[in-house]
């Protein structure tokens, strides 16, 4: 018995990929964060910066947490603040699914749109929506969760990559992961090298916008990832490669999850599968790589992704 929904969040399935893998590649493993309570990894964030400003004041009862989010983390401090009695502003976009929006609101929290130009992620949308959460979070009382540069996030990702070296037995010689606010890489390859420092460390992000590469910045539409600048918490020392994904490439590999492997996932898990598809061919058949299915496919029924497949 759960005493709350709070409690189901984490000690999601580590499962393999059996069809998408071609042969003579390194066995590719995914952990399957859809199965927290909002269907996304966001939940564990969410939880851990919440709990975090509760535990030294910074949010105290009654207060309004605030966030600028391209959805997926905006939900799951809707859940996390409905549990605990807290009101939320969200400030989002019309770049990013309808679903999410639908869901934060369902849970509680209040929108402020900001319009994108032509449905696509950029480094200016992102900014817009910063500056819009840091108006919103000067009313008194107001806690802003300011996720870019929230490092209390990064305790729960240490906890993702025990609960992988845990899972398979200390067999992990690569972890791919795409970069939002890049906590998750970040922690959960602190955590894997603590056991082995020589596990090969995998970042990903759009082909369109490869800032993180060395490249220009982009418009493109794998949500939840790609802010279109070097995002405050990304270091560059702890990671062994880049891996770059178009929109399109990482569409394509979602759609063939769900057919093949019966994974409904969003697109930034396709682009995750990609670039461990790389790593997997590189290290060869006797290596394991892990990747994350960050968060469900059911986010994404309205756009391009899925309505007209």
């Amino acid at each position: 018995m759960a005493d709350s929904i709070l409690q189901t969040i984490g000690s999601t399935t580590l499962m393999e990929l059996r069809h998408v893998v071609p042969a003579g590649h390194a066995r590719v493993l995914v952990k399957v964060e859809a199965e927290n309570p909002t269907g996304s990894m966001k939940d564990r964030m969410a939880l851990a910066m919440i709990e975090a400003a509760e535990a030294d004041g910074r949010l105290r009862n009654g207060g309004r947490v605030v966030e600028y989010t391209g959805g997926s983390t905006g939900v799951s401090l809707a859940l996390v603040c409905a549990v605990k009695g807290y009101p939320l502003s969200i400030v989002t976009s019309d770049a990013f699914s309808q679903e999410k929006r639908t869901q934060m609101q369902l849970f509680g929290a209040e929108l402020t749109l900001v319009p994108s130009v032509g449905g696509g992620m950029t480094k200016e949308l992102t900014q817009n929506m910063i500056e819009a959460a840091r108006r919103i979070s000067e009313e008194p009382g107001s806690y802003w969760t300011d996720q870019l540069n929230n490092r209390d996030q990064i305790a729960c990702y240490l906890e993702l990559g025990e609960e992988i070296w845990s899972q398979t037995s200390g067999r992990v010689d690569a972890f791919v992961q795409s970069v939002g606010t890049a906590a998750s890489v970040c922690g959960v390859a602190t955590a894997l090298r603590r056991h082995n420092p020589g596990v090969h460390i995998a970042a990903v992000e759009p082909s369109e916008s490869p800032v993180l590469s060395g490249g220009k910045t982009g418009s493109h539409a794998i949500e939840g990832v790609g802010a279109g600048f070097v995002v405050p918490l990304w270091d560059e020392t702890i990671v062994d490669a880049i891996h770059t994904v178009s929109t399109e490439e990482a569409m394509a590999m979602a759609r063939r999850l769900a057919r093949e492997e019966a994974l409904f996932a969003g697109t930034s898990t396709g682009g995750n599968v990609i670039a461990a598809l790389r790593a997997a061919e590189r290290l060869g058949p006797d290596a394991t790589v892990v990747t994350l299915m960050v968060d469900s496919g059911l986010k994404y029924l309205s756009t391009d992704l899925y309505k007209d497949t």
